[in-house]
């Protein structure tokens, strides 16, 4: 899509995770996705990503579904040092729900704790399998409990799934490997043999114009997922001489 590449989208993030991971499905002949907003706050970020998945769902013919979990209350307090309270502070980002629900088209708000709401929908939900997800949760707290959301049966994902972290490094808030949405994916990484999450390498210096959220695009690897091994890429096939 070439609004996708050239970063038409007002969160082009959004755009490219989720154009990338509709791809990767048609790839694989999956009829439908899911797209998940961990983080809706006042619901800008949702009702963004409601648009963006009419515009790939019309370009891929994927069916797309969108999600957005929250406490519908705000931030939670800060539970420790982990979770930067220097930065944030509880009732941070309240939602106002009716409002959010009256302008909703076809997302759906799953609101409350995600330590509960995570696995609940994981375990009863039936959903299309997951391909793109926002982490826009502020705290590592937060972060880790949400990433319950990968656990379960992997036909529930698809192989890789595109990730992005909004608070993954904050230049003025000193944001550091130890703290944060970094130190819940490495947490996830130690602890996880079979799938693992990782920054898309490259990704900044394959755009045609470079940006600072290319460094906040990650992928969900489940290494053991039955498809995980299929070829999707065609543009792969240019890069193998031909037989002589």
């Amino acid at each position: 899509m070439l609004k996708v590449e050239a970063d038409l989208y007002d969160r082009p993030h959004y755009a490219y995770g989720l154009s990338r991971a509709a791809q990767q499905a048609k790839a694989l002949n999956i009829p439908a996705i899911s797209c998940i907003e961990f983080g809706v706050g006042s619901g800008a970020g949702l009702l963004s990503l409601e648009s963006i998945a009419a515009e790939v769902e019309a370009a891929t013919g994927v069916r797309i579904e969108v999600y957005g979990f929250d406490t519908g209350r705000g931030l939670p307090p800060p539970e420790d040092y982990r979770d930067l309270p220097y930065l944030y502070r509880g009732g941070f980002y309240p939602m106002d729900e009716q409002a959010l629900r009256n302008r909703l088209q076809r997302a759906e708000l799953v609101l409350g704790d995600v330590a509960e709401t995570a696995p609940e929908f994981r375990s009863t939900h039936a959903a299309a399998p997951i391909g793109f997800i926002s982490f826009d949760l502020d705290y590592y707290s937060s972060t880790a409990r949400a990433f319950k959301i990968f656990d379960g049966d992997l036909d529930r994902f698809l192989p890789r799934v595109l990730c992005y972290f909004d608070d993954i490094s904050n230049a003025e808030a000193l944001q550091c490997d130890f703290t944060g949405e970094a130190l819940a994916i490495a947490e996830f990484n130690d602890m996880r043999e079979e799938a693992k999450i990782d920054r898309v390498a490259g990704l900044s210096e394959s755009r045609a114009i470079p940006m600072p959220w290319n460094r906040q695009i990650y992928a969900c690897h489940f290494f053991h997922h039955t498809l995980y091994n299929e070829h999707v890429i065609e543009e792969a096939e240019g890069y193998v001489p031909p037989l002589e």
